[in-house]
């Protein structure tokens, strides 16, 4: 079965940073491009980042630009998201999400995403 498993999320508080990991198992990991989302209480489902496939084209929502970081590992089949400079708006939960195409054209839209993680909460406070 096809499977994205989210961790790393946790308490932190303003200024700080976290690392969370997507694994992937059950489909072609090195094919899809990855992205990451988040939906904050009472709000909707946002867009975080976004990579292709091989790992060398990203994108980033405003929010994010110079803060996050999204890389890969097609060889553990893993996705990452690295958070520095943490702010309360931050707090949300965090999900990773695969889509069939893997190219440079960066798609934001839930719909395109075939496969998607449980979720990680991150929490930015003090």
């Amino acid at each position: 079965d096809e499977q994205l498993v989210e961790s790393g999320g946790g308490l932190v508080q303003p200024g700080g940073s976290l690392t969370l990991t997507c694994t992937a198992s059950g489909f072609s990991f090195a094919t899809y491009g990855m992205s990451w989302h988040r939906q904050a209480p009472g709000k909707g489902l946002e867009w975080v980042s976004r990579i292709n496939s091989g790992g060398g084209i990203t994108s980033y929502a405003d929010f994010a630009k110079g803060r996050f970081t999204i890389s890969r590992s097609n060889a553990k089949n893993t996705l990452y998201l690295q958070m520095n400079s943490l702010k309360p708006e931050d707090t949300a939960m965090y999900y990773c999400a695969a889509d069939p195409y893997g190219g440079a054209l960066c798609r934001v839209e839930a719909y395109a995403y075939t496969y998607w993680g449980q979720g990680t909460q991150v929490t930015v406070s003090s």
